[in-house]
């Protein structure tokens, strides 16, 4: 191509340009601006920081090599294993933090669920059925009791003079319930019923409508100069808790540790 003919293709890209209303001065010094902190920096590599310490993992990598032969690790196998390491427990700690999530939802109020067995109510039916077996045996026990405290025999073996005791001691025990019960009525009745609040007169309440309305006319003055703290609101960090059982129920799900030694032994505590 020869210089003419360049020449006139600048003058065509000039005037297309100025025919649109850009200057290419201004955008070209406009570029420049923009990744001026990207001109003359250098880009390093990042530090390869391993996770765990490099000279105990050595030596204890070395101590389970040599009883299979191997004299020599090098330190790159070393470091590879601590990434191995972190990026394993990252992956537990993210799985038992899901799990420990789930356990905390609630799926009442979810119309996608529907209640098919209320575990609670069962336990507490079976509650009360043990609690009504206990005062019928100590209904039968009370009535053995008090036949032995009546019986007059002259002849008592010590099993007899053993039960007419406790007759003894369980109706001291049942007097002394009977007079606590009464002592506490007693005080009941000498505090009286509870007082219920007076309504307020209308003069009362022409007052307080007074004085609410001096304080809210007081408000702005106060608001101005002081700030607010209703404005303030802090964000909470919603914690999830770990416990052992979410950490059991995720080893219970995995290939690598559902017949593990380190299972069994959770298992056991």
């Amino acid at each position: 191509l020869s210089p003419t003919q360049h020449a006139s293709d600048d003058d065509d890209i000039n005037d297309v340009a100025s025919m649109a209303g850009v200057n290419l001065n201004e955008e070209s010094a406009r570029i420049l601006a923009t990744n001026s902190e990207l001109v003359g920096t250098q880009i390093r590599s990042c530090k390869d920081e391993a996770f765990l310490h490099p000279g105990l993992l050595h030596r204890r990598i070395l101590e389970t090599a040599k009883k299979f032969g191997v004299t020599d690790v090098p330190m790159e196998a070393v470091t590879f294993i601590s990434h191995a390491t972190q990026s394993r427990l990252r992956t537990v700690v993210e799985k038992v933090s899901a799990i420990a999530q789930h356990r905390l939802d609630s799926c009442k109020d979810d119309e996608c669920y529907e209640q098919f067995a209320d575990v609670r109510s069962q336990l507490r039916f079976f509650e009360q059925l043990e609690r009504i077996e206990k005062q019928r045996k100590d209904e039968q026990e009370r009535e053995i009791l008090l036949k032995a405290a009546k019986s007059r025999s002259r002849q008592e073996d010590p099993e007899q003079a053993r039960l007419k005791q406790k007759a003894k001691e369980m109706q001291q025990q049942e007097l002394a319930q009977m007079r606590q019960r009464d002592a506490n009525l007693t005080a009941l009745a000498a505090i009286g019923p509870r007082k219920k609040r007076k309504v307020d007169s209308p003069g009362q309440s022409q007052r307080g409508q007074t004085a609410w309305a001096e304080g809210a006319s007081s408000a702005p003055r106060q608001a101005s100069s002081t700030p607010s703290t209703s404005s303030r609101q802090y964000t909470r960090q919603r914690i999830t808790r770990v416990n052992l059982r979410d950490l059991i129920f995720y080893m219970e799900q995995e290939r690598e540790t559902t017949h593990s030694l380190l299972l069994y032994r959770a298992l056991l505590k």
